[in-house]
């Protein structure tokens, strides 16, 4: 279909106006903490990372999760301050820069309440509307007297003020489980004044700070609120919610509602209910939202795992939403807009759902240059000197991203993998329970190497001859690594996540995982032994399994580890296996206190990362102009490698051939190299 008529008919890119204000399309980014500020102000990192999405082609991006209005609102995870005309220069700033792409720019309010930190910023009293704490974020706050009321009240009407002043097009206040939804909330509002009990009285706050802001601002500005819709059994729910919205409807308070579903005041609730990643179904929420927008008639926007384009077009073409929000999926993909609005589909870097832009702010596992764009580019430019010859060895992710990136620079482009098929370690992580959707992270790529007309050969296991043959300016060896010979007695017996993924081993009925590195593998085989039925006890040397992870996957993992029945054992390091009979007999000792103790299995299985396969690298080294030396001064100042003066091609060992890491950090890798050939 040709751009333009695909523009005029998709309902994606259709204009909407809110209290004048025109959206060019109905795809925005919902603001999020992305940790990027320069001391609590937006600064030219924190626009750039906003600047690639206007770039990209959406209407609107928000910005500034949780941006604090009061001093007793401090910063806990690196959220904007509102609170000061300091911002105000820098708002400016912002606005301008985005606007320049067609873009609308708004900032989001709020005063966390019962979530803040009063071992934070100015060390003082965290508040709220009654003296209910926190689970989560675990301050005892106390309950706000008519003076701290008015007090934040009209700190929010100044904090609106300054967005005005700054250029900004609007701004949301932040509801839902902040200091407004804590007043909203039957859970955590007990007062028995005019702001407690009925939902009339429970609304009156926020009645007050939105008439401030008006106030502040104008009629000429768009405002509105982030709201729960259900916060489920002891909360408000989604009757008393509609009744909620009624009452700000009926006061003229709000222009739009930006719908979320879901409470965020335990690590599982947040996780499995506020910010849905691959472990929830796509889109869990669309139903209940647009139940919402029919009996409300507000314009709604809302963001929940709508991370691919046929649910987004679904959800605006059905009525469902106003402005649908692909914030995660615009981490992964800033050109979203302008790929669909090409008829590009098919090329949009899909978002998996693995929430490493939560854990790692704001980076997104497999799109390297995201939160880093003063860095690296976003989108490859072709080389000043094009044509170059660059041979990959190993299609693992290093490997691919190596070969994608060189063939964006116009370089010819060769990749040898001894495997019959693209993607390394991914290939196997993909075959655990809830975390399928990683093979899109190979899918992807495949795809980009076939249209760039990458030569990919299969089934090679290539030495230095091989790569010698053809002639090359430029070598990658991401050849990866194998599982760690461990060092203890009896180190035969025990068997690697590795085995029993790949069929090469059968699993026993009674299986011991000993968890060494505190990564995905082990907890990733211990839940999907479980979830076939194998009675599994997992052994790790941390206080905790998954240390490693960020918050949003180890959750996930405990919990369903804890409802398939794994015992957990922590401070444990296995020292020895040895045979009885038909069983294993495993010794482990105890990290804090060295005494040890035998557990009796079927089988055990023992993760302690990866040595580097590097033999190619190691018989190229000699004839290579830089001698395989990765100049780390120059990686450090993401700049391209020095030039050398030598005859002969470069050589650079990328991901786990180098050592045991990351997803990310191998894509990076293999990035910040190739994107200077």
């Amino acid at each position: 279909m040709p751009a333009s008529q695909n523009k005029s008919r998709d309902p994606l890119l259709q204009p909407l106006t809110i209290r004048g204000l025109t959206l060019k399309n109905r795809v925005m980014n919902t603001s999020h903490a992305s940790a990027m500020d320069d001391d609590n102000m937006p600064g030219l990192r924190y626009q750039r990372y906003h600047e690639e999405k206007a770039k990209g082609g959406l209407s609107l991006t928000m910005f500034g999760g949780s941006s604090n209005v009061s001093p007793d609102s401090p910063s806990v995870f690196r959220q904007l301050d509102v609170g000061t005309d300091a911002i105000i220069p820098r708002f400016q700033e912002f606005s301008d820069r985005i606007h320049r792409h067609g873009a609308a720019l708004m900032c989001q309010i709020t005063h966390l309440g019962r979530r803040g930190d009063a071992q934070a910023g100015e060390w003082l009293p965290t508040i709220a509307p009654s003296a209910v704490r926190e689970d989560l974020h675990r301050n005892f706050p106390r309950e706000m007297d008519r003076h701290d009321i008015e007090r934040v009240v009209r700190d929010f009407g100044q904090a609106a003020r300054r967005c005005k002043e700054g250029g900004l097009d609007g701004l949301e206040t932040l509801a839902g489980g902040h200091l407004i939804g804590q007043f909203l909330s039957p859970m955590t509002n007990l007062r028995s004044d005019g702001f407690g009990g009925s939902v009339e009285n429970r609304t009156r706050f926020a009645l007050m700070v939105h008439e401030e802001i008006r106030r502040q601002v104008g009629d000429d500005f768009v405002v509105g609120m982030r709201l729960t819709l259900d916060e489920g059994p002891g909360g408000a729910r989604f009757d008393e919610v509609l009744q909620i919205a009624e009452i700000l409807k009926r006061e003229g308070a709000v222009d739009f509602f930006n719908c979320m579903v879901g409470r965020m005041d335990t690590e599982i609730t947040l996780v499995e209910e506020n910010m849905p990643g691959m472990n929830r179904p796509l889109a869990p929420y669309l139903e209940t939202v647009g139940a919402f927008r029919r009996e409300t008639g507000v314009p709604v926007f809302h963001a929940a795992r709508v991370t691919d384009v046929a649910n987004a077009r679904h959800a605006i073409r059905e009525g469902v939403l106003d402005m649908v929000a692909m914030t995660r999926a615009h981490i992964a993909d800033p050109q979203i807009v302008n790929k669909i609005a090409r008829g590009e589909e098919e090329r949009i870097r899909p978002c998996i759902g693995a929430s490493h832009c939560i854990y790692k702010k704001p980076h997104c596992i497999h799109n390297p240059a995201s939160g880093r764009e003063t860095l690296l580019p976003m989108e490859v430019p072709v080389s000043e000197t094009p044509g170059r010859k660059v041979v990959v060895v190993g299609g693992g992710p290093a490997g691919m991203e190596a070969a994608r990136v060189a063939a964006l620079r116009g370089h010819n482009v060769v990749l040898f993998e001894a495997a019959a098929k693209l993607g390394g370690q991914i290939q196997l992580a993909a075959k655990t329970t809830w975390r399928k959707d990683l093979i899109q992270i190979v899918d992807w790529r495949e795809s980009e190497l076939d249209r760039l007309g990458v030569d990919v050969r299969c089934n090679v296991y290539a030495e230095a001859a091989d790569v010698l043959a053809e002639a090359p300016d430029h070598v990658f060896v991401a050849t990866g690594g194998m599982p760690d010979t461990p060092d203890i007695a009896g180190a035969g017996l025990v068997v690697t996540s590795w085995d029993l993924l790949s069929g090469d081993v059968r699993a026993g009925q009674e299986v011991l995982v000993c968890d060494h590195t505190g990564r995905y593998e082990p907890v990733a085989v211990a839940d999907w032994l479980s979830a076939e039925g194998h009675r599994v006890t997992l052994a790790t040397i941390d206080a905790q399994s998954a240390t490693e992870m960020g918050y949003t996957d180890r959750i996930v993992f405990h919990k369903r580890l804890a409802m398939q029945g794994v015992e957990t054992l922590a401070y444990l390091k296995l020292r020895s296996v040895r045979k009885d009979g038909n069983r294993l007999v495993a010794t482990l000792a105890h990290e804090l206190t060295g005494q040890t103790r035998e557990i009796v299995t079927d089988q055990v299985v023992l993760e302690t990362g990866t040595a580097p396969l590097d033999e190619v690298f190691l018989e190229l080294q000699e004839g290579a102009a830089n001698k395989g030396i990765t100049d780390v001064v120059a990686m450090a100042g993401w700049s391209a490698q020095p030039d050398s003066d030598a005859q002969g091609y470069s050589l650079h060992r990328i991901g786990d051939a180098v050592t045991s890491r990351t997803i990310h950090a191998a894509l990076l890798e293999a990035y910040r190299l190739a994107v200077y050939l």
